[in-house]
């Protein structure tokens, strides 16, 4: 601690201060005196500082742990501090201690109480204070407290508990829960909180679906009626929509095609669709399969998803179906994975999954919140108008809850589409060159939360796909290729080539 530090000087001279410090007897004197000088100045109470430059709040931010261990040693963090694990808005920290007075810093006002010494489990912290165990910080946030001329309450509101409860159940699963239950019972008795403790079973036994209790947050109570979501993924939604509904319409209606341009804009969509994910033929064997329904023997999983694709996108009455309810979205979304995932019956066609997946650094939204996020989600969708908008937001909201083992981004492109055949727009084609991209700006909404890369991604890529002739295939693609479309991402990037826009 920084007064045990400097309690042992023998010599004290300016150099021997560290940046903050509580002064005590023996220092006193030479405290005043370089105080006097101007080398030190006073922040609070006992506490000096020989930084002259920075804020005192700053300051103190900074050694704020220290400082808080050297005003009471061995102190606890408790209540509502030891859940949130800062101070709060009004800059309140709370403490178990045998002091009672409050003590004002600069930006921070900490608050000590009497209570039973640190157990076991509880844990320690910097400078020799503890942090109390979630089991005990639980117990002692139901403890109901008042704030007084408008500070901060010493302990959480019913509903924030519930909120750290669900985000606890969520992040480690029924057994985090089950194991703070049990944690809590074993200590409730020696802290006084055994009424406490039949209140936190009770909300336990409610989150799990064991008990009635009421709650009152919003995940608590979709949790009870069975829709419990993933919050963060909400504010994704929420942001991508707040980005989408402050643009102006854009309205894109499909160029008017013959039924044989129709079949090769559909094989071509259905082509690089799948290209995407990584099931990648050449254009020759791709027409083989789709027109002549020709099975490569080594490859049958890969051609039934290239051809389970083409069979919905090539159904205009199919793809003019979009959902005006919930119940309808999960119809949609199961029926046409159920079809492009035909081939492959170990990937559950048609069904949600029942175990996390993840891409690189992403994990996707868990199981048991896969309904509850995507009614939320839907919610979200409904409120917009613009068939490209809501195009790109259907897109986003399968991509990230990812509700199938496998299969989603081409599920998604689907729905995204769906929602521009219906409204007599043009479709969205992602050439392989554009995959990159593509896939940059789904990540950069997904983990940075910037949604504009995505919007601008796939307006470029609908006008790109306007500018293509479908009538004859010989020609679209040869435009195509012209266009660089066929190119794979790595080498055109190398090479300095762009998707080119005629």
């Amino acid at each position: 601690m920084i007064e045990e530090r400097t309690s042992l000087m023998t010599k004290i001279s300016l150099s021997s201060f560290p940046e903050v410090f509580i002064s005590n007897m023996e220092m006193t004197k030479a405290v005043s005196r370089f105080a006097k000088n101007g080398k030190l100045r006073k922040l609070a109470p006992r506490l000096y500082t020989q930084n002259m430059i920075d804020p005192p709040e700053l300051i103190i931010k900074r050694n704020l742990w220290v400082i808080i261990s050297s005003y009471f040693p061995g102190a606890l963090i408790a209540d509502r501090t030891a859940l949130e694990n800062k101070p709060t808005a009004d800059g309140f920290i709370f403490l178990v201690a045998p002091q009672k007075h409050k003590i004002k810093l600069p930006g921070i006002t900490l608050c000590p109480r009497k209570g039973h010494a640190p157990f076991p489990n509880d844990r320690p912290f910097i400078g020799g204070l503890f942090l109390s165990s979630l089991s005990r910080a639980f117990l002692e946030n139901i403890k109901p407290s008042r704030a007084r001329n408008s500070e901060s309450s010493r302990t959480l509101s019913k509903k924030e508990i519930e909120e750290k409860l669900e985000n606890l159940l969520s992040n480690g699963g029924t057994e985090a829960l089950n194991k703070l239950r049990d944690e809590a019972a074993k200590i409730s008795k020696p802290l006084g909180l055994t009424e406490e403790y039949k209140s936190l079973d009770k909300l336990i036994g409610s989150l799990l679906g064991t008990k009635s209790e009421k709650l009152e947050s919003p995940l608590g109570m979709a949790r009870q009626t069975g829709f419990a979501y993933d919050p963060k993924r909400l504010h994704l939604f929420s942001e991508l929509h707040a980005a989408l509904a402050v643009l102006a319409p854009i309205s894109r209606i499909a160029a008017p095609l013959s039924s044989e341009g129709l079949i090769n804009l559909s094989f071509f969509e259905a082509y690089f669709s799948n290209f995407i994910e990584g099931t990648e033929f050449e254009v020759n064997e791709a027409k083989e399969i789709i027109f002549n329904g020709k099975i490569p023997p080594a490859r049958p999983e890969d051609a039934h998803d290239i051809l389970g694709t083409f069979k919905i996108v090539s159904n205009t009455p199919e793809m003019s179906q979009i959902p005006h309810n919930f119940e309808e979205l999960l119809t949609l979304l199961k029926t046409r994975h159920a079809s492009i995932m035909e081939g492959r019956p170990d990937k559950f066609p048609g069904e949600f999954k029942k175990e996390s997946n993840r891409a690189g650094s992403t994990t996707f939204v868990a199981p048991d919140l896969v309904m509850g996020t995507l009614k939320q989600g839907f919610q979200i969708y409904q409120a917009l108008d613009c068939p490209l908008y809501k195009a790109i937001f259907m897109m986003f909201l399968i991509s990230e809850v990812h509700p199938f083992n496998d299969g989603n981004g081409r599920v998604g492109r689907i729905m995204m589409n769906a929602e521009l055949v219906s409204a007599s727009e043009q479709r969205i084609i992602i050439p392989t060159i554009y995959r990159n991209n593509y896939l940059s700006a789904l990540r950069a909404l997904s983990l940075n939360t910037i949604p504009d890369p995505l919007i601008r991604v796939l307006d470029f890529a609908q006008r790109y796909t306007l500018c293509i002739r479908y009538n004859d295939f010989n020609e679209a693609q040869l435009e195509l290729k012209k266009t660089n479309a066929f190119m794979d991402p790595t080498i055109a990037e190398e090479r300095g080539l762009r998707l080119i826009l005629r």
